[in-house]
């Protein structure tokens, strides 16, 4: 066998080679490098995903809140003081029209409120978001499971039928973004039953 055959037998292997190894070399540099997307499909931010663990008390009832009363359902979640200014309101106004408009999946969504303060709300508060699961959080761990940009109360949150916290949202969210991100949630767990 002359030395020209065997050189090019070696480059053919090596390129057979690389062009196997490339896959698994570009993703690990991908992974350990953080790399995201500028353009994903959802609208929120994802999360690590992790389970809920913290208690608090089911205001209405005034029993033990524990997080698999959150299973089965997906849960849009807010955190905020119970006077409920301007801004709480928005919130609790988007998580409701977020909800109605899932249509016939609008049940597969529950809204929860965690108040973290010692306030009771107001009455005509609670009439108007009638619905809205009301839960005091108010020195408790579970208001430390939340993560934020700024403050908790910016946010609203996603949490899966599991009690896995996955998603969030930024101040001012935009609904109609939120209504498409929730319809995908709820299309895909269908889907895994």
């Amino acid at each position: 066998m002359s030395n020209e055959k065997v050189s090019r037998s070696r480059l053919k292997l090596i390129l057979m080679m690389l062009v196997i190894l490339s896959p698994i070399v570009i993703s690990s540099f991908l992974h350990r490098s953080n790399f995201r997307p500028d353009h994903t499909v959802n609208y929120g931010e994802l999360l690590e995903v992790r389970p809920l663990q913290g208690e608090a008390t089911n205001l209405t009832e005034n029993t033990i809140f524990r997080i698999r009363q959150l299973k089965g359902t997906w849960n849009l979640l807010i955190i905020d003081s119970g006077k409920c200014e301007e801004y709480c309101q928005e919130k609790l106004y988007t998580i409701r029209q977020v909800r109605l408009a899932q249509h016939v999946d609008k049940d597969k969504v529950q809204r929860v409120w965690l108040i973290n303060d010692d306030i009771k709300p107001e009455q005509e508060i609670i009439d108007k978001f009638k619905g809205t699961r009301l839960v005091l959080a108010y020195g408790k761990d579970l208001l430390k499971e939340f993560p934020a940009e700024n403050k908790r109360e910016d946010h609203i949150y996603v949490v899966d039928p599991m009690g896995n916290l996955m998603m969030r949202y930024p101040r001012n969210a935009d609904p109609r973004k939120m209504v498409g991100d929730l319809k995908r949630l709820l299309k895909l767990s269908h889907l895994e039953h």
